[in-house]
C-alpha cells in the first residue's frame, strides 16, 4: 500500500513574523500567511506537523506555472531548508509580484 503524502491540516494561526491573525482557507489546507507569506518549519510532508524545527520560513522567491499559478519558494531561517507551496487567492498580490523579481529582495 502507498503511504498518503499529504495530510489535510486547515487550521488557523497567528503568524509568527507579522503577528496578524490568520482564519482557516476552507478549501485547500493553509501553510503560509496571506499578509507577508512567511510559514513555519513545521511538516516533513504537507500537513503532518511532524518536523521538530520550528524555523520560520522567509518567502524568497516567487516563481509561476501555467498548472500551479504562483509558486512560492520558503527557505528555513533555522535549517535553511527549501520548501515550494502554491500560492492561495487571499494571499497579497503585490507583494506575490514583488517577489517574482529577484532585484526587489
Amino acid at each position: 500500500m502507498k503511504t498518503k503524502l499529504f495530510t489535510k491540516n486547515d487550521s488557523g494561526f497567528i503568524c509568527g513574523n507579522c503577528k496578524k491573525e490568520v482564519a482557516p482557507l476552507s478549501y485547500s489546507s493553509r501553510n503560509h500567511c496571506p499578509f507577508c507569506l512567511y510559514s513555519m518549519h513545521v511538516d516533513i510532508n504537507p500537513g503532518d506537523r511532524l518536523c521538530e524545527c520550528r524555523g520560520m520560513m522567509r518567502p524568497i522567491a516567487v516563481n509561476t506555472s501555467s498548472k500551479k499559478g504562483f509558486v512560492i519558494t520558503h527557505r528555513c531561517e533555522k535549517c535553511g531548508e527549501l520548501h515550494n507551496n502554491r500560492s492561495q487567492a487571499d494571499d497579497d498580490m503585490n507583494l506575490l509580484i514583488k517577489l517574482t523579481n529577484p532585484y526587489n529582495l
